[in-house]
């Protein structure tokens, strides 16, 4: 099996857009979150999920369904909760490797929000998958904030309209992006590769190109334009009821590339959206600037 490729970045950062390229790839399989990385067992994973956010599950049982059973359709979800249930005593490096094995000899491709917002996630990555390579994805945290703020407000897991006080879109930039400077920096020389989500979604010829060498993966035209089409991805979509969420919502319900969209360039500097008469931190601008903002 190759090393897998794990995509690291904070929530609303183009990762499921980016993930469902990838994954299009003759040699690459891009998975839903799959919010592996959280606990060290399945159980205890499991239970986490439905104490906090059900709906975490979803990328998992919709990866199975579609792996074990060729589709996602509520039968094939609950046959995949079934396999989940019978084997809560597996550790959650079980689970990763038997669905590595699935989808071999392509490369697993992992992207969960969730798993930058705590280093202890991000060590229980590295020690499932220590020869992996890590792409760092980065947005600018203006546009970051706005989308974290619309995906509130229209989104009911999150229980309701935006509370500043509750969800501050430049605190979770701040903290997940903090955190995987922090874990890159002990990956050797060639394990991580960082590149502005922007910069990437706008230049897909200078920049697929760049990626697919980096893993060592096919660099011909066929193979790039294959990785111009995410919407083919079996996760590009609304999954059944019962596992209906396992990307970005918006992914879901139009998982076409619009690279006009990551052209926004906003400045750092003025009144945040979110929080009236601030700026950002200077801690957040100096990091903003390290990946290339301004």
């Amino acid at each position: 099996m190759p090393d897998p490729l794990i995509i690291l970045c904070p929530l609303r950062s183009f990762s499921s857009v980016v993930c469902g390229m990838l994954g299009q790839h003759p040699e690459m399989y891009g998975m839903p979150e799959l919010n592996l990385f959280l606990e060290d067992n399945l159980g205890a994973l499991l239970q986490r999920h439905q104490r906090t956010r059900p709906f975490a599950v979803h990328g998992l049982l919709r990866a199975l369904a579609q792996l074990h059973d060729g589709q996602q359709t509520e039968t094939t979800v609950r046959r995949a909760q079934h396999w989940l249930n019978a084997r809560l005593s597996w550790s959650t490096q079980q689970v990763f490797a038997y669905l590595a094995d699935l989808v071999a000899p392509r490369m697993l491709i992992d992207k969960s929000p969730a798993t930058v917002m705590s280093s202890h996630s991000l060590q229980i990555a590295h020690r499932i998958c220590p020869n992996a390579s890590y792409l760092h994805l980065t947005r600018h945290p203006r546009t970051t904030g706005k989308s974290i703020l619309d995906l509130v407000q229209r989104n009911h897991e999150w229980n309701g309209p935006a509370d500043p006080e509750r969800v501050d879109p430049e605190r979770l930039w701040s903290i997940a992006h903090r955190n995987i400077v922090a874990f890159t920096r002990t990956l050797p020389l060639g394990q991580h590769m960082r590149i502005k989500g922007e910069d990437l979604l706008s230049a897909l010829d200078v920049y697929l190109p760049q990626i697919a060498e980096w893993l060592g993966v096919r660099t011909d035209p066929d193979a790039i334009e294959a990785m111009k089409h995410p919407e083919t991805s079996p996760y590009a979509c609304l999954g059944p009821a019962n596992a209906r969420m396992g990307n970005d919502p918006n992914f879901l319900k139009d998982p076409r590339l619009r690279p006009a969209r990551a052209q926004e360039q906003p400045r750092l500097e003025g009144e945040l959206d979110w929080r009236p008469g601030s700026d950002f931190s200077p801690a957040t601008l100096k990091l903003a600037r390290e990946f290339g903002y301004q």
